[in-house]
């Protein structure tokens, strides 16, 4: 990955990525060429030197059953958006600007592991279920189903482990632009409805004057 200096991600910005990664694709390369599958991944911060991450595929999902050649590779993506040259002030005193795009990613590469294992498939199902079902004023459990049909889902499914070798993480957020025209990033961004992209602009903001 091309990862610019002012667009570094430091060790508190990938640990945050790595411990909320969401559905992210994991890639591999193998005998019959690349494969993909997007999946929801939980990170387990304990296994092996970097940790792991954690999903699960399809039984009938081909890539599981395809030797991983070399490393494995699972691509973390956060909000983006579109940034529009006619947001910054600096428009109107030279002209000199261009549209870009606003993005936080990381490339997680690691050995991958399959584990067709029901008792570890299912810890991982419970684990899942309790991060994304945390904020929930009602949260669903996997006891809330009948125990023979959570059962049967599970034998559909088999468990994918990444133990990560390495992280490359980059956060492009404006850093380099002017005070000014990061703050016309902002407001253009939520005039359009895109609070997520404007809150990690501004965070990105704020942690550079911290820094300096």
């Amino acid at each position: 990955m091309y990862v610019p200096s002012h667009f570094s991600a430091d060790r508190l910005a990938i640990k945050e990525l790595l411990s909320n990664p969401g559905a992210a694709n994991l890639v591999t390369s193998t005998e019959s060429g690349l494969l993909a599958t997007l999946l929801p991944f939980v990170y387990d911060p304990e296994a092996g030197e970097h940790g792991a991450l954690l999903g699960h595929v399809a039984r009938n999902n081909d890539q599981w059953l395809q030797p991983a050649l070399g490393e494995s590779l699972v691509i973390i993506q956060r909000a983006d958006a579109y940034i529009s040259p006619s947001w910054y002030p600096s428009k109107a005193e030279h002209g000199r600007v261009v549209p870009t795009w606003n993005y936080t990613t990381a490339h997680v590469y690691g050995r991958l592991v399959i584990h067709d294992d029901p008792a570890w498939v299912e810890d991982l199902v419970r684990r899942l279920t309790a991060l994304h079902e945390a904020a929930s004023a009602d949260p669903w459990s996997v006891d809330d189903a009948p125990a023979r049909f959570i059962a049967g889902q599970l034998r559909a499914i088999v468990g994918v482990e990444l133990v990560i070798t390495r992280v490359e993480a980059k956060r492009k957020l404006s850093q380099n632009r002017s005070t000014d025209d990061i703050g016309g990033v902002i407001t253009g961004l939520r005039a359009r409805g895109e609070l997520e992209p404007a809150d990690d602009v501004e965070r990105a903001q704020q942690e550079t004057i911290q820094r300096s």
